[in-house]
């Protein structure tokens, strides 16, 4: 009898385990399905709200390099105001073969004041050779007469090597002003520089 009632007992707390583990079973199952579901949305959010943050920075980077461009048109006005401003540029003549003259380095002065030193790359070099006009120094003069020399050192097809100075007088008027500096080889183993308002 008593080992009987055990057994119920036993039977009984082992059905009671078997729903409960069932219930938990089942409960397992559901939250997992609620964490697999929850995860997925949360992944997706996450893609999109990624993809909208790498918009963003791009919108940001176009917008910034906009205002770069802007500022820089800005800082040109004001450093240098049309009134005041001279450019002086410098090219190799129109009927030169190309690479009969090679630049080394260019040095302007202006009223006996060094404004602009360069010394040229070899893609400079070719892109000159190939008609190419390289803006050399841009600044701010009064109106009015100024002394400008230029001197060029490189070097003809042949080797010979060539150091020109150029001195001439610029007239400033009111607005701007640009100047053309242009290496021509003459038939001999110098180079001639001619510089003239453009």
């Amino acid at each position: 009898m008593f080992k009987t009632a055990v057994l119920r007992r036993f039977i009984a707390g082992s059905a009671r385990c078997l729903r409960a583990s069932r219930f938990f079973g089942l409960a397992t199952i559901v939250l997992l399905s609620l964490v697999a579901t929850t995860a997925v949305a949360t992944e997706l959010d996450e893609g999109s709200s990624i993809r909208s943050l790498d918009q963003q920075v791009q919108d940001i980077k176009s917008d910034v390099l906009a205002i770069a461009a802007e500022l820089r048109v800005l800082e040109e006005q004001l450093l240098h105001p049309a009134d005041t401003e001279v450019a002086i540029f410098v090219s190799l003549g129109a009927e030169e073969m190309p690479g009969e003259i090679v630049l080394d380095t260019a040095t302007v002065s202006i009223d006996g004041e060094v404004v602009a030193e360069h010394v040229y790359s070899f893609k400079e070099v070719q892109a000159l050779q190939r008609g190419g006009v390289q803006r050399l120094h841009t600044g701010n003069l009064r109106t009015g007469e100024h002394g400008l020399e230029v001197r060029l050192r490189g070097q003809r097809a042949g080797g010979a090597r060539f150091d020109v100075v150029e001195r001439s007088v610029v007239r400033k008027e009111l607005g701007p002003k640009k100047v053309g500096v242009t290496v021509d080889a003459s038939v001999i183993s110098t180079a001639a520089v001619r510089v003239e308002d453009w």
